[in-house]
C-alpha cells in the first residue's frame, strides 16, 4: 500500500522537525532518568512512580515513530510554482460570508499545519474542499453542520 504523501510548507516541515528533535533530546533522556530512579526504589511489582514512567515511554516512543513517519513522506510545497489564479493549498483566501457580510481570510494548508486561531484551514475542511480551483469573484456554497454557507471569493493571494 502507498504511503500517503503530506504537503507541507517549509515553516511547517521546520516546525514538525523541531519538535521531533526536542523529543528526541529532551523528552526521551528526562523519561529514561524517571524510569531509573523509579527502577531504584524497589520492588517493581508494586511500584506505581515505574509502571507510570514506562507508560510515559511508551506513549513518546509512539509520538516519536508518527512524527517520524509523518516527515518521511512529507512533500515541501515550491511557493514560487502555486497557480495565483485559482484556490489551492496556500493560497490565502479572503472571503465574504454572504449570509452575515462579515470577511474572512484563510490561509489553506495541510492538516498538520491547520490552526484556526492562526486563519490556517486544513484543506480537508468543508470549507476548504469547496474553495479548491475556485477563483475570484466565484461564488461557493459549503454545507456545514450548522446549515450552509455562502461566500464570494474576494481575493487569493499567496
Amino acid at each position: 500500500m502507498a504511503k500517503e504523501i503530506i504537503y507541507l510548507t517549509a515553516e511547517g516541515y521546520k516546525k514538525l522537525k523541531d519538535e521531533l528533535d526536542h523529543m528526541r533530546s529532551v523528552e526521551r533522556p528526562a523519561i529514561s532518568a524517571a524510569i531509573a530512579e523509579a527502577r531504584d526504589k524497589g520492588d517493581l511489582s508494586e511500584n506505581a512512580e515505574y509502571d507510570a514512567a514506562r507508560e510515559a515511554q511508551g506513549l513518546l516512543e509512539l509520538r516519536i515513530a508518527k512524527m517520524e513517519d509523518t516527515l518521511s513522506n512529507a512533500r515541501i510545497i515550491d511557493e514560487t510554482k502555486i497557480d495565483k489564479s485559482k484556490v489551492q493549498i496556500l493560497s490565502k483566501v479572503t472571503l465574504k460570508n454572504l449570509n452575515n457580510n462579515k470577511e474572512v481570510t484563510y490561509t489553506i494548508v495541510a492538516e498538520h499545519e491547520a490552526n484556526l486561531k492562526e486563519g490556517k484551514l486544513a484543506i480537508g475542511t468543508p470549507i476548504a474542499k469547496a474553495l479548491l480551483g475556485k477563483k475570484k469573484g466565484e461564488t461557493v456554497e459549503v454545507t456545514v453542520p450548522a446549515g450552509v454557507l455562502k461566500f464570494e471569493i474576494l481575493d487569493i493571494n499567496i
